[in-house]
């Protein structure tokens, strides 16, 4: 892997992450009138429309997949898009929104784990040393004081961690599969398996509470949501799976509590501390670091 992929490779991860640690806000709004499976629904339908029709300006033709392909990337996007999301989605709403913050920050470390046991992944003692400081910087920034272990969080505190190793074991599928199918055609097919999850369970939403009328506002938070939130970042994340190993490409998640906690301290009015700097600071560190490191080790 030359320098130049692996800065790419880093720089759409990073991308990726730090649209979701920003969409924070958007889906704060949303959600205030829209269920969230419901949005999740329309998220997956206009992410899905957005690249197809991306696909078709760029006259890139779709790629003719075995029948054990269809089934892999329908896996895929069930595991990334139906039941990841769904768990934390659950998981945050019977647990808090800190605990979820501080559980899914150790997603890199799962697909460390599981980089070594699925893909056979050499540990580089770099991107180990880039884990471990990067896990105590973004703990310095959410402060794991926190987290809420009592027993009534118990339920939600597990679904989040079921968030967290489900979406390890969807990016790591991501690098498997992205060696046989290109990445725009991937990300449509697993965006589309995540309706076999979203789709009956916002039925039930909508069952149980009707939709109310939407203002332009919510449109258009729907629609950033939709487009940025769900087709450009999964189209990034994917593509950095491709372009880099996944243990490479997981250190790049760490952006996402980052953007979050600044987004929450610039627009929200949470407290800037010493503390917030000093992780800040290390993540941005070693964020570089990795991008830097062309040699395995």
């Amino acid at each position: 892997m030359d320098a130049t992929q692996r800065r790419t490779g880093m720089l759409f991860g990073i991308l990726a992450a730090s649209i979701w640690g920003g969409m924070y806000v958007a889906s704060k709004v949303v959600l205030e009138v829209v269920p969230p499976f419901t949005l999740l629904t329309l998220r997956l339908v206009l992410g899905i429309a957005s690249l197809a029709l991306w696909m078709r300006l760029r006259k890139q033709p779709w790629p003719a997949l075995a029948p054990r392909q269809w089934l892999h990337l329908a896996t895929l996007g069930v595991t990334g898009y139906g039941i990841s999301l769904g768990l934390q989605f659950a998981g945050t709403h019977l647990s808090t929104a800190a605990n979820g913050a501080i559980i899914t920050s150790l997603t890199p470390a799962i697909v460390f784990v599981f980089a070594r046991l699925v893909l056979k992944e050499p540990a580089g003692r770099r991107e180990l040393f880039v884990l471990l400081v990067s896990i105590v910087s973004i703990w310095l920034i959410l402060d794991p004081r926190q987290a809420d272990l009592s027993r009534e969080m118990a339920t939600g505190n597990l679904l989040l961690v079921g968030a967290a190793l489900t979406w390890a074991a969807y990016s790591i599928r991501v690098r498997q599969l992205a060696a046989e199918v290109d990445v725009y055609p991937l990300t449509v097919i697993a965006l589309t398996a995540g309706l076999l999850v979203a789709v009956p369970m916002s039925a039930r939403e909508l069952h149980q509470s009707s939709l109310p009328v939407l203002s332009a506002n919510i449109w258009l938070g729907i629609a950033y949501l939709g487009v940025v939130s769900t087709a450009v970042a999964a189209y990034l994340w994917n593509k950095a799976f491709a372009l880099l190993p996944a243990r490479t490409a997981s250190l790049t998640f760490f952006a996402q509590p980052l953007v979050g906690a600044i987004l929450g301290i610039a627009l929200l009015g949470e407290r800037f501390t010493p503390q917030f700097a000093w992780g800040a600071a290390l993540i941005l560190l070693c964020l570089w670091v990795a991008s830097q490191s062309d040699k395995i080790t």
